[in-house]
């Protein structure tokens, strides 16, 4: 009776239903896990599935080094149609003849938007503008600027081209497409600029995650799947999954809780977040090596 009292601490790996937000999933995680220190990292779309990684008590302060991770994706891109929100969710605002569109033509656009690029995300977006978020003042008519900030577009490949006719009996083109992209990638806002460039318009259709870090899809739970049986990633488990992994011995371990910065390794420099384990193999903290010494990011020992 207990254990069922005490939350476990770790990641959960969920594959997000359409139409629910990220904060509808870690409302509903609450619920499942009967506690309120529910994190997520990285927001996922309403209209987006799959990979949505969520954190359970102490694994919440896993979340903000989490969501800084690689991501990839899998979706499927209208050329022929805009609309007001880059995305099948809004309505439709511009249609163009998209059949002469050749694959050279695709390529070259897809060429041109991978790499290191600069993005405007989208105007519905979460990003905030002046401490208003970018989707209200679209809501509220507003006329605004959103400045573009740099991504990288680690890989963007079309796997199928589809002759397609839209609703209103507009020909379009439907690419599936995979992209592999840093954190703060809007890949409706890759969607937008492929049309753009190829001057007949484009929008997402469908996006589903297929991984966030080290985290895939074969992982992932559904609600459902959740409801009926909790399965946590023990944060021990997670922390070795996504960071470098630096073994101290008790001393150490002793002087690390106790707040001291310690001396780290050569091979941690420049390595970003790092997980110290002792050795009993305990998950004790993660640290960033600064000048040599580790600075604390967040204790969990």
């Amino acid at each position: 009776m207990n254990r069922k009292q005490t939350p476990p601490d770790g990641l959960v790996i969920v594959d997000k239903p359409s139409g629910f937000t990220s904060h509808d999933v870690v409302a509903k995680m609450r619920g499942i896990a009967k506690t309120r220190r529910v994190g997520h990292a990285g927001t996922l779309d309403p209209m987006a599935t799959g990979v949505l990684v969520l954190g359970i008590e102490r694994a919440t302060k896993l979340l903000g080094h989490l969501a800084l991770t690689e991501k990839e994706y899998l979706g499927t891109v209208r050329l022929g149609q805009t609309t007001l929100t880059d995305d099948a969710e809004g309505e439709i605002t511009g249609s163009t003849d998209a059949s002469k569109v050749t694959r050279d033509a695709i390529d070259a656009g897809i060429a041109k938007l991978s790499g290191d690029i600069m993005q405007v995300p989208s105007k519905v977006s979460a990003i905030k503008i002046n401490g208003v978020r970018s989707y209200k003042r679209a809501r509220d008519g507003e006329e605004f600027e959103i400045p573009a900030r740099p991504v990288t577009v680690s890989s963007f490949s079309v796997y199928d081209v589809r002759d397609a006719v839209a609703e209103d009996g507009t020909p379009v083109l439907d690419l599936v497409v995979s992209v592999v992209c840093s954190s703060g990638t809007y890949i409706r806002a890759l969607a937008r600029d492929l049309g753009a460039d190829l001057g007949v318009g484009g929008h997402l259709t469908a996006l589903r995650r297929t991984r966030v870090g080290p985290y895939k899809l074969d992982s992932a739970k559904t609600l459902d799947q959740l409801q009926q049986e909790l399965s946590v990633m023990p944060i021990a488990e997670a922390a070795t999954a996504a960071f470098p992994r630096w073994n101290v011995d008790a001393k150490r371990a002793q002087l690390l809780t106790n707040g001291v910065r310690l001396e780290m390794p050569d091979e941690y420099a420049g390595a970003g977040a790092v997980a110290v384990f002792d050795p009993e193999g305990r998950f004790l903290a993660l640290v960033e090596e600064q000048k040599g010494k580790a600075k604390s990011l967040a204790v969990f020992g």
